[in-house]
């Protein structure tokens, strides 16, 4: 008898969007791997990959995210 249960049918209201498959899953139906989430409804986990976009640019902005010089630093 196994220690640990594998959930294969999420909680209803958990909202998934599957990055294989390129859809929304109500409940986990893929690997952890494959999905960002849990979202509190379906349009929000539909827009998962612009808020992903839109994360990442602030990330990538964000001059405390930046230690070193773009050209990097050679200080011989």
């Amino acid at each position: 008898m196994a220690l640990f249960k594998k959930r294969t049918v999420g909680k209803p209201g958990e909202w998934y969007y599957c990055l294989e498959h390129k859809k929304v899953e109500e409940g986990p139906e893929c690997p952890n791997k494959d999905r960002f989430g849990p979202y509190a409804s379906r349009p929000e986990a539909e827009h998962a990959m612009e808020t992903a976009r839109a994360r990442n640019l602030q990330w990538e902005n964000d001059p405390k995210w930046h230690d070193a010089p773009a050209g990097g630093r050679n200080d011989e």
